[in-house]
């Protein structure tokens, strides 16, 4: 897996320690090795036809802007050609430029208010993303609100019956509200999830499986 925590925005402080777990997570599970891709030079690299040859997916760990990509266009059709994409938290707060990605994602990051508290409920408890979650998942983290309820477009993971207590419009009020999916993108597998904004999650045992179980099943690996 190619592990991109490369930023032209925002830099979540999250990412140090995001870094280190995804590569232990991959190593202990045996799921993946990891390769990592931190700069503009690791992306002009990397992320290129010949870049991605060696790879069967790719991470987003909280990469934010526009990072650069030498053609975005052909990084997609490698996705849809049957490779693995998973996106944590800000990955949906990147390329708001390019509708094309935000298409394969899923959804586009609109606002954010207060971390809070939040009980997510389980929606599709086969996908080993939230699998070990049980039927609810409460978490406390910075949550995104989206463009869209994309619901219609993805298999829905984690979703919010309620606005989050965070200090927004409608807050506390019932509502349906992504937080975590999967997709289909042509034969690539896609995974999605909100979270992942604070130290101590990416530190946290039951969001480090959330995050495994995704990347398992983008990798088609159940």
């Amino acid at each position: 897996m190619l592990l991109v925590t490369y930023t032209t925005g925002y830099r979540h402080g999250s990412i140090d320690v995001a870094e280190p777990v995804l590569e232990a997570l991959g190593r202990s599970s045996g799921l993946f090795t990891t390769t990592f891709c931190r700069t503009a030079s690791d992306v002009n690299r990397y992320m290129t036809p010949s870049g991605l040859a060696e790879f069967d997916g790719v991470v987003f760990a909280n990469t934010t802007g526009d990072l650069g990509i030498p053609d975005l266009g052909a990084f997609l059709r490698w996705i849809a050609a049957g490779h693995a994409f998973a996106g944590t938290h800000s990955a949906s707060d990147t390329y708001h430029n390019r509708p094309e990605y935000l298409d394969m994602l899923g959804d586009e990051f609109d606002k954010h208010g207060n971390q809070t508290e939040v009980v997510a409920t389980v929606e599709t408890p086969s996908n080993p993303a939230v699998a070990p979650l049980g039927s609810t998942y409460r978490v406390f983290d910075e949550i995104y609100r989206f463009k869209t309820n994309n619901r219609d477009r993805v298999t829905p993971l984690l979703t919010l019956r309620a606005y989050p207590q965070d200090g927004l419009e409608h807050a506390g009020e019932m509502g349906d509200l992504p937080l975590a999916w999967a997709k289909m993108y042509g034969t690539g597998r896609v995974f999605y999830t909100a979270l992942g904004h604070r130290d101590e999650l990416w530190r946290d045992a039951t969001y480090q499986q959330h995050v495994l179980g995704g990347i398992r099943w983008a990798l088609a690996r159940m």
